[in-house]
């Protein structure tokens, strides 16, 4: 998440949040999402 922000000449990540799931047994899938925001 943080390369993709770097990558659109971000300065900060806010409202970050996290989510899981279980996929099968003994394995989750994990997602971290969040807004990408440049300073003026």
């Amino acid at each position: 998440m943080i390369e993709q922000a770097q990558a659109l000449g971000a300065d900060a990540i806010v409202c970050v949040r996290y989510s899981s799931a279980s996929v099968t047994q003994g394995a989750a899938e994990i997602m971290a999402y969040g807004t990408a925001v440049k300073f003026r």
